[in-house]
C-alpha cells in the first residue's frame, strides 16, 4: 500500500470514527455538508480523494479541528482497531469482551475473595474451607495458568521462564475475574511483582492477605514437595525470608490481614468470614 493510499484509508477511518462519536448517519453528515452520500461513503472507504474545503467542511459539521484528521495516530486508531475486532462479532463474544473489560478497568463490585500470600501461607486450604463456607466457588490461578499452556508450573518455568508464565497469569487472571463474580481466588504469591495483575486483583477483589512465620511457610512448601523457588539452594530459609521481606510491602495493601500461624485453619477462616459480614460482602 503506497503512502497515500495509507493516508486515505486513514481518514476514511477517522472521518467514520468521529461521525459515529456524534451520532450521525451519513445522510445527516451529508445534508450538513452538501456533499453525496456517495461521495461520503466512498471517502470513509478510504477511496475517496478529497480537496481541503470539503474536508473543512466535514470537520466543522462533525465539530472538530481539521488537523485531526491529518494529525498522527493516537487513540483515534486504537478506537478504530477496537471497532474492527468487534465488528461482526457474537452477542456471547460481544458480551464476553464486556466483561473482560469491565475486569480490567474495575467497574464491578468487587465480590471477589482474592488470598495473597507467599506458598505454604494456607490458600488452598482456608480458600477451600472459606468457599464451602461462603457457598461459593474455590479456584486457583495456577491451575488456570497450567490450563492455558498446557504444561506443569515446573515445567512453564523450565521451558519458558518467569516472563512467559507472568503473561500466562495476567490472562488467566482476566478470564477467571470476568468469568466469576463471586468465588474464593488463591493467587500466586508473585503475583503482587506483577504490577499490572496486581492493579487488576485489587480493582476487583476484596485482598487478604495470609501471613505465617517464614519457619511455617518453609515446612508447609516441604510437605507439599515443591521447593521453587528454593531448589537446590543451601540456605532455603533465607532465600524465603529475602523473599517475603521484598514482597511485604505490597501484601501490606491486603484489606485484611490474617496470621495462620497464630490463628490456626479454622479460626483464620471464622475469623475471615466475620470480616466479611461486618463489611457487608454478602
Amino acid at each position: 500500500m503506497s503512502n497515500r493510499e495509507e493516508f486515505l484509508r486513514r481518514l476514511g477511518q477517522r472521518v467514520r470514527c468521529y461521525r459515529k462519536q456524534r451520532g450521525m448517519t451519513l445522510k445527516e453528515l451529508s445534508s450538513a455538508t452538501g456533499l453525496s452520500v456517495r461521495f461520503l461513503t466512498q471517502l470513509e472507504a478510504g477511496q475517496g480523494n478529497i480537496a481541503v474545503g470539503r474536508l473543512a467542511m466535514i470537520a466543522e459539521a462533525l465539530q472538530i479541528d481539521i488537523g485531526t484528521f491529518v494529525s498522527e495516530p493516537g487513540m483515534l486508531d486504537v478506537s478504530v482497531q477496537l471497532e474492527q475486532v468487534l465488528k461482526g462479532r457474537s452477542e456471547a463474544e460481544l458480551r464476553r469482551a464486556l466483561r473482560i473489560l469491565e475486569t480490567v478497568f474495575g467497574s464491578r463490585q468487587r465480590k471477589v475473595i482474592g488470598l495473597l500470600g507467599l506458598r505454604g501461607a494456607g490458600k488452598t486450604t482456608i480458600g477451600g474451607l472459606l468457599a464451602r463456607q461462603l457457598s461459593v466457588p474455590f479456584w486457583e490461578l495456577d491451575d488456570r495458568i497450567e490450563e492455558l499452556a498446557g504444561l506443569s508450573l515446573s515445567e512453564i518455568f523450565a521451558l519458558h521462564g518467569e516472563s512467559y508464565y507472568r503473561r500466562l497469569e495476567a490472562q488467566a487472571l482476566v478470564e477467571v475475574l470476568s468469568e466469576h463474580r463471586r468465588c474464593v481466588l488463591a493467587l500466586p504469591g508473585g503475583i503482587v511483582s506483577n504490577s499490572d495483575s496486581f492493579e487488576i486483583v485489587r480493582l476487583n477483589c476484596f485482598t487478604v492477605w495470609l501471613k505465617a512465620y517464614p519457619e511455617d511457610h518453609m515446612y508447609r512448601v516441604l510437605m507439599q514437595g515443591d521447593r521453587r523457588p528454593m531448589a537446590n539452594r543451601p540456605d532455603a530459609l533465607a532465600e524465603l525470608k529475602a523473599i517475603l521481606a521484598a514482597r511485604e510491602p505490597f501484601y501490606q495493601m491486603a484489606e485484611l490481614h490474617v496470621h495462620t500461624s497464630q490463628l490456626g485453619l479454622e479460626k483464620s477462616v471464622e475469623f475471615i468470614v466475620t470480616e466479611l459480614e461486618k463489611r457487608g460482602w454478602r
